[in-house]
């Protein structure tokens, strides 16, 4: 796409690219800035242009929500220094673009670790806070912004704000996606753990009713906990998983032989995966194959396992680039809540997307603990549903629309760090909150300086 250079914000290191989420399904071209010191951020931030810019760390938000058609893209990774770790109080105050995966490199020989991780270690602690991500702990520890103590927000005016938990401006910036501002620094509290391992319990469930009675009744004794689910089976199987819950292995639970270097951080890493793969490799039967043979594979019932901290929080940061299985047209990650009483809405939409057929084999099931403070963080105390889904399955944005209607009326919403298609009439019912987030944005940044196609998208 060709450069209209009249446009271009005054800014050095320019490079006009296209710019996507992880997804891979509605690229878009921008200005791309790489700032290194806080100076070079807020010059980038002052001189961003009309179009305005958007912070962005490693690029995982599914959707658009890191992406500025036309304007400005401000790739915060070049801000990348932990500045102190408090080993005896358990605090890390670090840059915004330091990813998950550096601070567990740093903390975990000082046996700390972050307080919550996604499916993937490779997001930067403002991306971490700009979309409130959460983990396998949500029923225990809430999402991310929980334990963060403060952070430094840039805002459009050029100021830069000391900000606390408890204020308007920190909850309206937990899962705010990056529009109240560019996050510099963040001090964050940490989990102590003996090892860098894991121990882990894995059981089959024969159906969802099934599943979800076993998440119900034995969630509380585990700090990590996450389902597998098979949503192309049918009939008496609809719903089956694989449950896996666990929580850090103690130093008396490992073998002798490994507690002489009981905290290495060790991850695996296999060949990326090509840039071009055929078209069409994920169909109902490939995938229908794959879930059976890991249903099957899985144990009925087992204790105790140990497993690597990388192999348990994040299997596929193993395969780098593995968005590319699902060919150039890219995949949906489609991800959504609904609360405790709403059981029947989720199993109607379980059935819903059974019946389908929609070909995922990357669909997890959780429970969520009480709402976090942030006006437009996405947990609420349930049950929350991912999937990704190939973007080309014919019929799909219809199918995900219907079932957006659905999960709005049982009160319900979706993600914002993964939506790409929501529709935003139904924003203000997901968000009850949304009202306040966009009077504090509109005093804080009267001329949209901060703006990305998921804001101009949604009405954000």
């Amino acid at each position: 796409m060709s450069a209209d250079t009249d446009s271009a914000p005054d800014v050095m290191g320019l490079e006009h690219t296209t710019v996507t989420g992880w997804g891979r399904t509605a690229p878009t071209a921008a200005w791309l800035i790489r700032p290194q010191t806080y100076e070079e951020a807020a010059a980038a931030v002052r001189d961003c242009g009309a179009r305005g810019g958007i912070p962005r760390g490693l690029g995982r938000a599914y959707g658009d929500a890191a992406q500025n058609a036309g304007g400005s893209v401000l790739d915060m990774t070049g801000l990348d220094r932990v500045h102190a770790i408090d080993a005896d109080g358990g605090t890390v105050l670090c840059d915004a673009g330091v990813s998950l995966h550096r601070l567990m490199e740093v903390l975990l020989p000082l046996g700390w670790f972050v307080p919550v991780t996604p499916g993937t270690r490779y997001v930067t602690v403002g991306g971490a806070i700009g979309a409130d991500i959460h983990g396998k702990n949500h029923h225990v520890s809430g999402s991310f912004s929980r334990h963060v103590v403060a952070f430094e927000l840039l805002t459009a005016d050029g100021e830069i704000r000391t900000v606390i938990p408890g204020t308007p401006l920190f909850d309206a910036t937990a899962g705010g996606m990056g529009l109240t501002g560019v996050i510099l620094t963040a001090t964050i509290r940490l989990q102590p753990v003996e090892t860098s391992l894991m121990s882990v319990d894995t059981e089959r469930a024969v159906d969802l009713d099934d599943l979800m009675a076993r998440l119900a009744a034995t969630d509380h004794r585990y700090r990590y906990s996450v389902a597998w689910i098979d949503l192309l089976a049918r009939g008496a199987s609809t719903g089956r998983a694989v449950l896996t819950r666990g929580d850090h292995a103690p130093l008396d639970a490992l073998p002798a032989r490994l507690r002489r270097d009981p905290l290495p951080f060790r991850t695996s890493r296999f060949p990326s995966a090509p840039s071009v793969l055929p078209e069409g490799l994920l169909t109902r039967t490939t995938v229908g194959l794959f879930n059976e043979l890991w249903y099957r594979k899985a144990p009925r019932t087992r204790s105790g396992r140990l497993q690597r901290l990388s192999a348990f929080f994040h299997p596929l940061d193993g395969l780098p680039h593995w968005n590319r299985v699902y060919g150039r047209g890219g995949f949906v990650q489609y991800q959504f809540v609904v609360g405790h009483g709403q059981e029947d809405a989720l199993r109607r939409i379980v059935r819903r997307i059974s019946e389908r057929r929609c070909p995922s084999f990357l669909a997890v099931l959780k429970r969520f603990g009480e709402s976090d403070p942030g006006w437009l963080s996405f947990p609420v105390p349930g049950w929350t549903l991912a999937l990704d889904i190939p973007a080309g399955l014919p019929g799909l944005g219809a199918f995900l629309d219907e079932l957006d209607e659905e999960v709005a009326t049982a009160g319900g919403r979706v993600y914002l760090a993964k939506d790409a298609r929501l529709r935003p009439e139904l924003l203000a019912a997901m968000y009850p909150r949304l009202d306040e987030f966009r009077t504090l944005r509109a005093e804080l940044d009267p001329h949209g300086v901060f703006t990305s196609d998921l804001s101009r998208r949604l009405g954000l």
